[in-house]
């Protein structure tokens, strides 16, 4: 915290929660600074805060989150519904506007988000000019909200950082789209110019380290940054194997050696860690990326959370009992995962935010239980959304319901069987033991394992 500023640097924050989930708010500040702001018996609270510096800070209610702009002498009041908490905040009072402009955009962008797949099919010139448009369009907004409500550099920066790094996250993200794993090796042959926007990349925007596009443009950068030191080391005619522990690996190592600023750099290193972390079905892998990670980050806290998810799947390594879960089916009458294992089981998990994953996983294990009439599949769904969400899509896509789950209680679910990833996958023998797990479909070791569970008598 910067204790050169005025005394007049504060800030008013405060709102209204209809349908609260807790009786507090919670508002992140700098260098771990959290305030705890509780409810009044009308569901309001109020804060003042001394020495406010301008930036993007979280505030939490019930395990949602939001972003709201503090300046100095701002004062700042929300109003929110959590049955609808994203489309139903507003915010009212002085310095208002920027933070109505931001969720208005930040909506929007997620709207997009939703069509990606469609222009994700685009090939690369048509995919160039579409979006060029769409930022154009974002840019020329953006300015026209400015000439009506002049605001400070700060907020200018921010919103358009918001809409480069909106843009940048699709280009980075495209090849695995437009490609698909079989044919990612291809991304190399994308217009020379395609990656141009790299020259701007800051990998040390302290001011966006909470920003949700930022972020998911970090993982996604490295994502592609790393594939090339993949494809050095891999037949190039092959799927692409997400689970490669060198793949993994560089991804560590790229993420330490270009970003210095911690808060940034610990977070990027424990998501791709935890999501590397999950597809390892070795003790080896699973020791080389700790050790690589614990090298890396400066957070203790980050360190301890990573160890416990190593001691978690070390109770999920092959020869284990497969945890026994409380799942709900398509008719929302409750089983125990145990009791649906009584011959070779596959488990996997979707979520309709990969529609794409999601159909392949359908048809693919679909395609294995016709040819194995013995094997039995457990289909689970882990989105976060309202428990009809689903049942939506499966309605939509046509897919049989029978072998279709979720959750009683999401949060357990994957604690217990560590995965939040639609990349993960069970093979389960008849009596509820572990013969292979955190596997992809289309690598050498699942067909390997999926043999050895066949096999079984």
């Amino acid at each position: 915290m910067d204790t050169t500023l005025a005394p007049e640097d504060y800030a008013y924050f405060g709102g209204e929660i209809i349908n609260p989930k807790k009786n507090y708010v919670t508002l992140h500040l700098e260098e771990g600074q959290v305030d705890t702001m509780y409810l009044d018996e009308e569901n309001r609270f109020f804060k003042k805060i001394d020495h406010v510096e301008s930036g993007l800070y979280a505030f939490l209610h019930g395990g949602e989150y939001q972003l709201v702009l503090l300046e100095p002498q701002d004062s700042i009041m929300l109003r929110l519904n959590t049955l609808d908490f994203d489309e139903s905040l507003v915010f009212t009072g002085i310095g208002s506007k920027k933070n109505n402009y931001l969720i208005k955009s930040f909506l929007e962008d997620e709207n997009e988000d939703m069509h990606k797949k469609e222009f994700f099919q685009m090939p690369p010139e048509e995919f160039e000019s579409y979006l060029n448009t769409k930022k154009e369009e974002k840019l020329a907004h953006l300015n026209e909200f400015l000439e009506k409500h002049p605001s400070s550099d700060f907020f200018k920066n921010i919103a358009e950082a918001n809409i480069n790094y909106n843009t940048y996250f699709y280009k980075e993200a495209y090849p695995f789209g437009y490609f698909g794993d079989s044919k990612l090796v291809h991304y190399k042959d994308l217009p020379e110019h395609f990656y141009d926007f790299r020259k701007d990349i800051n990998y040390n925007f302290k001011d966006l380290r909470e920003c949700a596009t930022y972020n998911r443009f970090l993982l996604a950068h490295f994502n592609n940054l790393a594939l090339s030191s993949y494809y050095k080391n891999t037949d190039q005619h092959k799927y692409f194997d997400r689970q490669s522990l060198n793949y993994n690996l560089k991804k560590l190592e790229l993420i330490d050696s270009l970003v210095n600023v911690d808060p940034i750099k610990n977070y990027l290193l424990k998501m791709n860690v935890r999501e590397s972390l999950y597809m390892t079905d070795t003790p080896s892998e699973t020791n080389q990326l700790l050790a690589s990670y614990l090298q890396k980050t400066t957070s203790d806290i980050d360190k301890k959370d990573i160890k416990t998810v190593v001691d978690k799947l070390n109770r999920l390594k092959p020869g284990q009992p497969i945890p026994d879960l409380t799942l709900i089916n398509f008719n929302d009458e409750p089983h125990s995962l145990k009791s649906l294992i009584d011959k070779p089981t596959i488990i996997y998990f979707w979520s309709s935010n990969f529609d794409l994953n999601h159909k392949n996983l359908y048809y693919r294990t679909k395609k294995l239980q016709d040819k194995y009439p013995d094997l039995n599949i457990i289909a689970i769904n882990i989105n976060d959304e309202n428990n009809m969400y689903w049942k939506n899509t499966l309605k939509r896509t046509k897919f049989t319901p029978q072998n279709e789950y979720r959750f009683e209680n999401l949060n357990e679910g994957i604690k217990t069987l560590i995965t939040n990833s639609v990349y993960t996958i069970f093979l389960v023998d008849g009596s509820g033991q572990i013969i292979s797990s955190k596997n992809s479909l289309y690598s050498e070791e699942f067909q390997s394992n999926f043999e050895k569970l066949v096999a079984q008598k």
